[in-house]
């Protein structure tokens, strides 16, 4: 129970982390760094330990996600809260089991009653939410953060599906750390090539410190407690850290960084997270 809460927690706050780092350097930039000295760290540490590499097939699922779950989910979110509030993307990125019904309605699967409510419902929060935004709604770049938020949501849930799939059979942290260098590898080569990126010398102080909580926070120590709680809690219960990410996310931003949080906003989030809570109850029935 105690890594559940870690993940509730620390998870909410990299929202906070990413947004402070990407206001002094490229988005895409600060994921690849983040993702690079993550990996750095799992795979000293199994190279130390001499964990067998993976083999053959492992390898293509491996690649694929890392191109789904790091380089583009967390890159894209990375980048998404440089133009909406940290809570604002925290709450887009939970919405990520509405993506996974409408998928599984394109392959012709039956959906459940619970699972139709739970969308229509969370739908109905979501506008709730962005009443307070419609102004904002006119600026092309809020709607590019929210073009990208929703994006990542996207490939979060295809990567979900795969890796229900096709789940490599070794050890998962060691996975883990290969697939945040190979996405590590692919952004660094996206930001050289178009000219994006910044020398190393020119990120700020904020930067850097944001990056070390990542790396600390969101990508070693939260990840190792996120897989112990799926190993050794129900389902029911280790799955409430995505309804408590947001909260976190949302009540910090407005402390920190004074985001917006009014009531519509805040009735809005809740009738949205119930609503999520419907889909994923019948997720797991299913």
């Amino acid at each position: 129970m105690a890594a559940l809460i870690w993940v509730s927690f620390f998870w909410g706050t990299t929202w906070l982390a990413s947004k402070e780092g990407v206001k002094h350097m490229p988005a895409l930039q600060l994921a690849a760094i983040r993702q690079f000295l993550g990996a750095s760290i799992y795979i000293c540490y199994f190279l130390i330990k001499k964990i067998p590499w993976p083999k053959g097939k492992q390898w293509k699922t491996i690649i694929i996600l890392s191109i789904l779950n790091f380089m583009l989910s967390n890159g894209l979110s990375t980048w998404g809260v440089k133009y909406i509030s940290s809570g604002l993307g925290a709450i887009i990125g939970a919405m990520f089991p509405l993506w996974i019904v409408i998928i599984s309605i394109f392959r012709g699967e039956r959906l459940s009653k619970w699972a139709i409510l739970g969308m229509v419902i969370s739908f109905g929060g979501v506008c709730l939410i962005f009443y307070d935004y419609l102004a904002d709604f006119l600026k092309p770049d809020f709607q590019f953060g929210i073009f990208l938020s929703v994006l990542a949501t996207i490939t979060w849930a295809f990567g979900s599906l795969y890796t229900k799939k096709k789940a490599a059979s070794f050890n998962p942290y060691f996975s883990l750390g290969l697939q945040m260098l190979i996405s590590s590898v692919l952004l660094f080569a996206y930001t050289g090539a178009t000219g994006i990126s910044v020398s190393l010398a020119e990120i700020p102080a904020e930067s850097w410190w944001s990056i070390g909580y990542l790396v600390v926070f969101g990508s070693v120590f939260t990840f190792i407690a996120f897989i112990y709680a799926l190993q050794h809690l129900p389902a029911e219960i280790s799955s409430v850290y995505a309804y408590i990410n947001p909260i976190v996310a949302v009540l910090l931003g407005s402390f920190i960084f004074d985001e917006p949080l009014t009531m519509m906003i805040g009735i809005g989030g809740s009738v949205t997270l119930f609503g999520l809570f419907l889909v994923n109850r019948s997720m797991r029935r299913g």
